[in-house]
């Protein structure tokens, strides 16, 4: 089984993908997006924290945000960009360390302990909707977007 589920076995240049040396570069592109994406993460969080017992606006904006760009990103390797290594770094490792659902869960759990329930499951019930809505909603406009055009084409006589 492949590392990377942007490749296709079945196309023998991407066999390379099962070679050793592949994988340590799989790896590396990963572990330094993700390094890219946790210090993003970490900076918005320090500079905006989450005050105690209130809606974690920051980690859910970044979750949001993040989970739209993965929509966007995956629309993207699809239908625009080739290259093997695209999705793992921007998808796995930068966006995939920006977004931070432990931390989500973890702010929910300080609620609750804080005796703030009913802002935790706002902020549960909220981040997941969401997320999930920022993702869709970001993956259908990116493929409109992207979508091919049919030229226009003007009747004899027609001002253009």
């Amino acid at each position: 089984m492949p590392m990377n589920c942007d490749v296709d076995l079945a196309i023998p240049a991407h066999r390379a993908e099962m070679h050793p040396s592949s994988r340590w570069a799989l790896l590396g592109v990963i572990s330094a997006g993700g390094v890219l994406g946790a210090l993003a993460r970490y900076a918005l969080e320090t500079a905006f924290p989450r005050p105690a017992g209130t809606f974690g606006w920051t980690v859910f904006t970044i979750n949001v945000v993040g989970c739209a760009l993965i929509g966007i990103l995956m629309v993207l390797v699809q239908r625009v960009w080739r290259g093997q290594l695209i999705r793992p770094f921007l998808g796995v490792g930068v966006l995939g360390g920006f977004t931070t659902f432990s931390t989500y869960i973890g702010d929910i759990q300080v609620m609750i302990a804080e005796g703030h329930p009913r802002t935790a499951l706002a902020y549960l019930a909220g981040t997941l909707f969401a997320a999930l809505l920022a993702v869709w909603a970001a993956m259908e406009l990116t493929i409109w977007l992207v979508r091919p055009r049919a030229p226009v084409i003007h009747a004899p006589g027609q001002r253009r």
